[in-house]
């Protein structure tokens, strides 16, 4: 109902996730959408067939070019994932800002990389970021600003408390195998 407001409040113009969720199209997802709009969904379904049968003929002649691009070496390589990474991010904002950031969070990488923390964790916070960013908003919203919900449901604690042990805990861990006692004579 919020988001059709907006749509309102904007004077009619549809935001790309009012297209998303049907709400300008008319489309109601859901499990009566194989009933309601049953040639949309097949289109769909063929699209994707159609779309991986195009990738697999489109692909299987070049087999031997992507070998070939495997086996340049490693620095070569790198260099030419990030060209396209980067422009890849300037072509979605056109913001040189955002292409340090883009850089920035590399560099993180890297030495997350190097001290051997995962990097999956990194990957997942950047794509999932934006999401649990508007959940936080939305139970700061229903708590009216108080951050001690947090704490006092138990399930927000318990998830607290291990992500503060998956962080901290690898650290200590480290520690605690380097610094061992001397032995005794």
């Amino acid at each position: 109902m919020a988001d059709h407001a907006r749509l309102a409040e904007r004077g009619g113009r549809a935001h790309p996730t009012e297209y998303y969720s049907g709400g300008a199209t008319n489309i109601q997802p859901g499990p009566q959408l194989f009933e309601q709009q049953s040639t949309l969904v097949w289109t769909l379904i063929a699209s994707l067939y159609l779309g991986n049968f195009m990738l697999l003929v489109l692909n299987l002649p070049m087999v031997r070019i992507w070998v070939r691009l495997l086996r340049l070496p490693a620095p070569v390589l790198s260099a030419g994932i990030l060209c396209f990474a980067l422009l890849g991010v300037y072509s979605l904002s056109q913001s040189t800002f955002e292409m340090m950031i883009a850089i920035g969070v590399a560099v993180l990488g890297l030495c997350m990389r190097r001290t051997g923390y995962p990097i999956a964790p990194l990957i997942l916070g950047a794509v999932l970021g934006p999401l649990m960013e508007a959940q936080f908003r939305r139970a700061l919203a229903f708590s009216e600003g108080d951050t001690a919900v947090f704490l006092t449901r138990p399930a927000s604690a318990a998830i607290l408390s291990l992500a503060l042990v998956a962080l901290v805990g690898p650290v200590l861990m480290r520690r605690r195998t380097q610094v061992r006692l001397p032995e005794p004579v």
